[in-house]
């Protein structure tokens, strides 16, 4: 069995171990966002019952290594996915809200704060994890070891585990994107009612275009209608009038 001290210093067997992110939970609750995936720097300073500038202090040290394991900083619209998410202390009194007030904000997976653990040496919780994480390792595996119906199983269970250790990251990668699309179709789903407010405006326009069309309408028909009949009144008229002597009668006479 891998002693602790290899498990601080060996970045090749801490990817060994990287998988195993349900030993968080049975060492101590880990406070999680609303998502359910990302914990904040503060949330993963809580957890380990240190300062916060201890965490800090991991991530500078080993960036790229948290950065391969979940680690992210959100920037933009990423920050305004929820404007009402607020983390806690452990008390339970209410601490600074996320993301108001800030232009970023760094996040951690729970692959990204065990590999935390697997680094953070002045933490009794940290070393509670690698503790844990190494006996559930061994105890597993000196069974299978001392049962010859066992024969081969330590494979496939090893293959097992590396085979969850490459499907957690690429779900918790996928987290994120599921987020961005939910926010594209509901700024998409916010224009399509905007539209469809639009079109009910022209609609109602459009209405009231067709009923002035029609009062027109009726308003020439009526029109004509007094026309015809005075065009009839007018040669009733003409036809009732005296007609002018013919001037040619005149000078026969």
């Amino acid at each position: 069995m891998p002693s602790e001290v290899a498990l601080l210093e060996s970045r090749t067997l801490r990817a060994d171990h990287a998988g195993r992110v349900d030993v968080l939970e049975k060492v101590r609750a880990l406070r999680l966002l609303p998502d359910g995936l990302h914990v904040t720097t503060e949330g993963v300073a809580e957890y380990f019952a240190v300062h916060k500038d201890a965490v800090h202090s991991v991530v500078r040290r080993h960036r790229e290594e948290l950065i391969a394991n979940g680690m992210t900083t959100l920037t933009g619209d990423e920050l305004r996915i929820d404007d009402v998410v607020k983390t806690t202390t452990s008390s339970g009194s209410p601490a600074e809200s996320y993301p108001q007030g800030r232009s970023h904000l760094r996040v951690f997976t729970r692959r990204a704060v065990l590999n935390i653990a697997m680094l953070l040496r002045d933490s009794e919780v940290a070393r509670c994890v690698r503790t844990y994480l190494l006996d559930t390792e061994e105890a597993p595996r000196t069974v299978i070891a001392s049962d010859p119906r066992y024969d081969g199983l330590e494979h496939r269970v090893t293959d097992l585990e590396g085979s969850m250790a490459r499907i957690g990251p690429a779900l918790q990668e996928l987290g994120p994107v599921l987020r961005r699309m939910s926010m594209r179709l509901e700024s998409l789903d916010l224009r399509m009612e905007t539209m469809d407010r639009r079109l009910e405006a022209v609609d109602v326009r459009l209405d009231g275009v067709d009923r002035r069309l029609d009062a027109t309408n009726r308003v020439v028909g009526a029109m004509s209608v007094r026309l015809t009949d005075l065009s009839e009144d007018v040669a009733d008229i003409q036809r009732r009038l005296p007609r002018p002597p013919d001037p040619r009668r005149r000078r026969r006479r």
